[in-house]
């Protein structure tokens, strides 16, 4: 895509983080707005500050776990502007803990919310706005919110998550190409993002069990998601990640990953792991 103005984009995840950073770009380049979160006071807040730059905006309360939810987030959006240039499926969460739990021992409500969030939710999304995308004739691009963990390995809901979000992204841009769409596609791969992620146990829906708080873990456990979240805290910025975003757009660029240099080293020895058939390399802290 090489025109914004006036073309609509739809955000999932838009009322903090990164998701807000990217519908303030957009708005900053002329685009229309679909604004959609899980938090309904967030979301209204989001929906003021953009109207307030001029910003055409429809905000929607949308819980992407819910298949009929993100299609009538479709239908809306469709609705009120008539055609949809640019869907980024990037609401997620994280399982607080999970990360230092042996997988066998993780809760399946986690598995369950983590994985229907973060890869049915953005499945949901493609199911829900792509065909229509398609049918329209006119270019777009789908951008889908992986992470570096997509790239790396660890048992984890998390991370499992992430991985089947790149294959599936990879797979939407090949099949795109092969049938000749206007539209393209790329994977958003960040790294340590200054964001909330760490606090997504405050949208769990009680369906899947009650919200842990860092009080309820284990002292070790606890020690290392706080370092975690200082790490977050002086990671990239969410508006850096959404200036990326847009010129992966604009340039038809499939991956993008604004990340620290100890990622890529991680990424190369998995992917020489792959190619050498070795097991795989287990990194020191520092680098995975």
């Amino acid at each position: 895509m090489k025109e914004f103005r006036d073309r609509v984009a739809v955000v999932t995840g838009a009322a903090s983080g990164m998701g807000l950073a990217f519908a303030h770009r957009f708005a900053d380049a002329g685009m229309k707005l679909v604004l959609a979160d899980i938090e309904p006071a967030p979301l209204a807040r989001a929906e003021a500050a953009l109207r307030a730059k001029g910003a055409d905006v429809l905000a929607m309360r949308t819980d992407v776990g819910i298949e009929a939810e993100v299609t009538a987030l479709a239908d809306a959006s469709f609705a009120r502007f008539g055609h949809v240039h640019v869907v980024c499926n990037n609401a997620g969460v994280s399982a607080v803990g999970s990360s230092r739990t042996p997988c066998w021992e993780i809760p399946l409500p986690d598995w369950h919310w983590v994985l229907g969030v973060n890869f049915m939710g953005v499945l949901y999304g493609i199911r829900a706005f792509v065909p229509r995308m398609i049918a329209g004739g006119g270019e777009g691009h789908i951008v889908n919110t992986a992470s570096v963990f997509g790239l790396m390995t660890q048992a984890t809901p998390y991370n499992v998550s992430k991985h089947g979000v790149v294959c599936l992204t990879e797979g939407l841009y090949k099949e795109l190409r092969q049938m000749g769409a206007k539209l393209s596609a790329s994977v958003l791969c960040p790294g340590l993002i200054d964001t909330a992620i760490l606090q997504a146990e405050r949208n769990r829906p009680a369906a899947f069990g009650p919200a842990r708080a860092l009080a309820d873990m284990k002292p070790d456990a606890r020690q290392a998601v706080e370092s975690f979240g200082a790490q977050l805290k002086a990671g990239i910025a969410p508006d850096d990640v959404a200036r990326q975003v847009f010129e992966a757009i604009r340039d038809d660029r499939f991956y993008i990953i604004p990340a620290q240099p100890w990622v890529h080293e991680a990424v190369r020895v998995r992917l020489h792991d792959i190619l050498e058939q070795r097991n795989p390399t287990i990194l020191p802290p520092a680098v995975g």
